[in-house]
């Protein structure tokens, strides 16, 4: 179970995993050996599942997000399982979801330009049937985090 220290321990984590334990306990008012022994409950209660550098997606020349709606030809395990195998190994395609209502599938897409988004196009739809794939390129990215809010976990 979770606290207030632990939320203020997740929240300043998601903000930069590179903090050093010390500075991190000063923040949230501990000593640094419980707050490490924190940290290193939450990640083996899965909380924490692992720690990662965000990149600049201009400064690694992927500039262009699309987003990708698939229906799905037939709702059965076998294509779905088919999908999965399709999407698993295309770096370009950073997120997948299963979704209700009129789209089955999103995906998110990270490349270039629109001709090295053709070229994943032409790869996705080689590899399995659609009943439909249409695209969106996004204008303008207003609000992007990988921050999810720990408000919920005190409950």
């Amino acid at each position: 179970m979770t606290d207030a220290i632990d939320c203020k321990i997740l929240d300043l984590l998601q903000q930069d995993a590179t903090l050093p334990v010390a500075t991190i306990a000063d923040k949230v008012g501990l000593s640094s050996t419980p707050c490490w022994r924190r940290i290193k409950k939450l990640e083996e209660e899965g909380l924490i599942l692992r720690r990662v550098a965000l990149l600049d997606r201009r400064k690694a020349n992927v500039p262009l997000t699309v987003f990708v709606a698939v229906k799905a030809p037939r709702h059965a395990m076998e294509w779905l399982e088919g999908f999965r195998r399709a999407i698993i190994d295309i770096s370009e395609i950073v997120e997948a979801w299963r979704l209700t209502g009129e789209t089955d599938y999103l995906l998110r897409l990270v490349v270039p330009d629109i001709e090295t988004y053709d070229a994943v196009y032409q790869r996705l739809i080689s590899r399995l049937d659609f009943s439909d794939v249409s695209s969106s390129i996004a204008m303008e990215e207003l609000k992007f985090t990988t921050a999810v809010p720990t408000t919920y976990l005190a409950r």
